[in-house]
């Protein structure tokens, strides 16, 4: 009896069950049936493979956060530009003008292009845009190559004085050039937007989305320190030559940077970084972001009636049933069912005033941040070997009149007496100082407010009694700082204290970059991820015009006071630029905060 009260209380182990295939489990006509413990067994099963399946899909979203950040830092290489840029003008001849006429068109077929490439990180996959860069940057770091091997185009060679021998064979068109660096500009939007756009949909439903999303932001801003580090590799140690015995080619000078290999090194560098970004950026289960924003597309009531609000909901609204079953209808296939949700967001993101609050703001503070930047960095002749490629390269070349204007505003603020003193530093500090410090306290600024906002931004319907914050607590009294920084230099006192510029730089710096932190993570909050590369690229691609526009009114008011000399100094060369940069960044908080309101009456957690 011990024994069958032992054997009575023992529960059977799921081993012994699954491996008993016996009488237990085959009941009279031969099928089998379950055990008492069955149901528990397969419990455990569906649980192991679904933490399993989680495991996987982490692994995922990890690798493609890490090739996320490396395409980022791979596609600023056009920062380089002012380490070879005065290369192009004494050794193919070209005219400032011509110069110019490269960087611009690199830069804005970087923005005109970033909407076509943000719309097929979302209409396709983030994957398939890293290799169309990958094979974009290949074909235009090349073709930029033996543009600058083949030497002086032969319009160039007119009036210059021969020498004995044969005639010297000309290079190639002066349009060529511009053709690659319309290909490398393009090819810079495309893997930005393919980085950015996977660790936003992968990581949407993070609490940590703010910090992902950051990071490769703040990596393609850092870019050019990978590529100034690396180009020392390229300098050329030998003896003054041609590089043909024919005469044809480039002159190469012991000591300059050897743009030929230089550029056959970049187009390796970013085919392969695409090529793996190719395999790598993929977005884990997209399937129900799509689901989930079609929902909630449906139940906000915004396809039935035009209240007024428009947007992706996070909150729950009233909603017909009879509706939310025929618009169901409408899209019973999944590519089907993406194409009609991505529609129907683009055309409610374009149509909602908020979205242009934001915009229009955005562009308020990037725009004097962009001339800012650029006119307290060096000359485009003085850029070679310095710091100021630190910072993205359209904070560095933003418009055509910004080149002749550059580094000015250290200068402004030096008496002529100081600049005249060879050896002596500049009381305002070194242009090359004031760029590395933007470029730092822009980055950390990046990483800081958007680890900051993912640790006090709201959730919602979370009962967690922690204190939050909105993103807008964050984003406002950054571009407040900004404005002070304006303030600052608008203010006589750096006329009697130059070195007061390294403030407004820090303030200005460490504003810029929140904002540019920020205002992604805002838009992926407001109007979901789904459609998030097409919405950031929109807005990314209407701040150019804010760029322009700023330095065209410095460059405006300097040259009206320039004197005898070509030189500008003091209050009259830049105050008045100052002053409505303050204006404008003022205007800017007050655009976000009647967005903010907005948001709060649709109960949008931002």
């Amino acid at each position: 009896m011990a024994i069958d009260s032992k054997m009575a209380d023992r529960r059977p182990d799921p081993v012994d069950i699954a491996s008993d295939s016996g009488s237990d489990s085959e009941s009279d006509d031969g099928s089998m049936a379950d055990g008492p413990d069955m149901p528990l067994v397969r419990t455990q099963t569906r649980d192991t493979e679904r933490e399993r399946e989680n495991a996987r899909k982490e692994v995922v979203r990890l690798v493609a956060f890490v090739s996320s950040v490396l395409n980022a830092l791979s596609a600023g290489g056009i920062a380089a530009f002012s380490l070879y840029g005065p290369l192009l003008l004494t050794r193919l001849h070209y005219t400032q003008f011509r110069v110019n006429v490269i960087a611009v068109t690199a830069e804005m077929l970087t923005y005109l292009s970033a909407p076509l490439f943000g719309f097929l990180c979302d209409r396709v996959r983030p994957s398939l845009v890293s290799f169309i860069s990958a094979v974009l940057f290949g074909a235009g770091y090349l073709l930029a190559a033996f543009t600058y091997r083949s030497g002086p185009p032969a319009s160039l060679l007119v009036g210059l004085p021969e020498d004995d021998g044969p005639p010297r064979p000309h290079g190639w068109p002066f349009g060529v050039m511009v053709i690659a660096y319309a290909i490398i500009g393009a090819a810079t939007a495309c893997m930005y937007f393919s980085a950015v756009t996977t660790s936003a949909k992968n990581y949407a439903s993070s609490k940590h989305k703010g910090i992902m999303l950051a990071a490769p932001i703040a990596a393609y801003g850092l870019s050019g320190i990978w590529y100034s580090f690396l180009v020392k590799f390229f300098v050329y140690r030998g003896a003054d030559s041609t590089a043909h015995s024919d005469g044809s080619g480039v002159d190469l000078i012991h000591g300059d940077v050897d743009v030929f290999r230089f550029f056959v090194f970049l187009a390796i560098v970013t085919f392969t970084v695409g090529v793996i970004g190719g395999f790598a950026l993929n977005v884990v289960d997209e399937e129900k972001l799509i689901e989930v924003g079609v929902e909630e597309l449906e139940r906000s009531g915004l396809l039935v009636d035009t209240d007024g609000q428009y947007g992706t909901f996070r909150a729950g609204h009233g909603h017909d049933d009879t509706s939310n079953n025929i618009q169901a209808d409408t899209h019973p296939d999944d590519k089907v069912k993406k194409t009609w949700l991505l529609n129907q967001e683009t055309k409610l993101f374009l149509h909602d005033r908020t979205m242009w609050l934001l915009s229009l703001g955005f562009i308020l503070i990037s725009g004097p941040g962009e001339a800012y930047m650029n006119n307290v960095s060096l000359s485009l002749f003085s850029f070679f070997f310095s710091f100021s490629f630190f910072f993205r390269f359209y904070l560095q070349l933003s418009s055509l009149s910004l080149f002749l204007y550059v580094g000015t505003l250290t200068s402004t603020l030096s008496p002529p007496s100081a600049q005249d003193k060879p050896g002596t530093p500049l009381p305002a500090g070194e242009p090359s100082t004031h760029v590395a410090l933007m470029a730092l306290t822009s980055t950390l600024a990046r990483l800081i407010t958007g680890s900051l906002s993912d640790y006090f931004a709201p959730r919602q319907a979370s009962t967690s009694d922690r204190r939050t914050f909105s993103r807008l607590f964050f984003l406002i009294p950054c571009a407040l700082l900004v404005s002070l920084g304006y303030l600052v230099l608008s203010s006589p006192v750096p006329l009697s204290f130059p070195s007061l510029l390294h403030l407004t730089t820090t303030f200005i710096g460490f504003g810029y970059g929140a904002c540019f932190s920020l205002v992604p993570i805002i838009i992926s909050v407001v109007w979901g991820v789904e459609n998030f590369g097409t919405n950031w690229a929109i807005v990314s691609m209407i701040q150019a015009p804010g760029a322009g526009l700023s330095g065209a009114i410095y460059s405006a008011e300097y040259d009206a006071n320039v004197s005898d000399n070509g030189q500008c100094f003091g209050w009259k060369c830049y105050g008045f630029w100052a002053v409505g940069s303050v204006i404008g960044v003022l205007i800017a908080a007050t655009m976000w905060m009647v967005a903010w309101r907005g948001w709060k009456r649709r109960s949008i957690p931002v």
